[in-house]
């Protein structure tokens, strides 16, 4: 395993801790923080290590080398602003349906592949949540087994400011967490939501202290490691008892692809007024500054 520790793929720096049998994987995308399709391949590329390491070095117990996956962010007061907006204006406008869709298909193939990564091997996934998650970046940490968050942490969905909606998974995964009528209102909304709100519905697991988000999560391993056969079971029920499926989140993609393509210019004016707001992440509310709410 000791190849592992410090690999640094493209947007995406990675590490190894043996002792907690931690697998860090920070976003570290550029020129924003946000999925580009070179981030969303370097997580898909992680997943699979994760995946064969566990299946190949698995002892004579079960027991895994790597037995929680954490997906964090190196973007100070930033989780994800999710989707790459300055992408989807340039293929909107070029009417490239063909490159919209693989474009979702690697949001979906990463969205699954963490949702699912428990089910193979005994390994629990981990959002660590220190800044703001908007739209994909919502549905990263909706993905993971737990949702860990500083108080500070801001989450929502901006795209209905923009005529668009959360195609990579978002109504699949909070409709499980809450209810879908809950989820509905969450995604209709375009507000931003606190991670107290959140951790009060129980979409987040852990709300943690404003710089203490690894201390939280250390913590937490701690805890679990000392019944994680039961945890590691339950994660196993909850998505047997109400499974996603690859061809779900496939389908609400496709519909996506075909809702962005209908966007009308001022629908990507506004588009072009988030990009240019991701730009500048020290300037307050990105979803406030296009004439959302806050929730708080």
């Amino acid at each position: 395993m000791a190849f592992i520790r410090g690999n640094t793929y493209q947007q995406l720096i990675t590490k190894f801790e043996p002792e907690y049998g931690i697998m860090w994987y920070s976003m570290d995308p550029k020129p924003r923080p946000c999925f580009t399709i070179e981030l969303l391949h370097s997580v898909r590329k992680v997943q699979r290590l994760i995946d064969q390491m566990n299946m190949r070095e698995r002892d004579a117990n079960g027991e895994c080398p790597i037995r929680y996956g954490v997906l964090a962010s190196k973007s100070a007061g930033v989780y994800s602003y999710g989707g790459d907006m300055k992408l989807f204006q340039d293929l909107i406008l070029e009417k490239n349906g063909d490159a919209l869709r693989d474009y979702a298909v690697a949001c979906v193939d990463c969205v699954f592949s963490n949702y699912t990564l428990s089910l193979a091997t005994p390994v629990t996934i981990i959002g660590l949540v220190q800044g703001d998650a908007l739209g994909g970046g919502f549905e990263a940490a909706l993905s993971c087994n737990v949702i860990i968050a500083e108080e500070a942490a801001r989450f929502g969905f901006p795209e209905v400011l923009f005529n668009l909606f959360p195609g990579m998974g978002a109504y699949s995964l909070l409709s499980r967490r809450l209810d879908a009528r809950r989820a509905e209102q969450i995604i209709l909304s375009g507000n931003t939501y606190s991670a107290a709100q959140l951790y009060e519905w129980g979409i987040v697991d852990v709300l943690a202290k404003n710089g203490e988000g690894e201390k939280a999560l250390y913590e937490y391993v701690d805890r679990h490691s000392r019944k994680r056969n039961a945890y590691q079971a339950f994660h196993k029920v909850r998505q047997t008892y109400n499974p996603i499926s690859y061809e779900e989140l496939m389908e609400v993609a496709l519909i996506w692809v075909q809702t962005a393509l209908h966007l009308r210019p001022k629908d990507l004016r506004l588009m072009e007024r988030l990009v240019k707001a991701q730009e500048k992440i020290s300037n307050g509310s990105l979803v406030a500054g296009l004439g959302g709410g806050d929730y708080a």
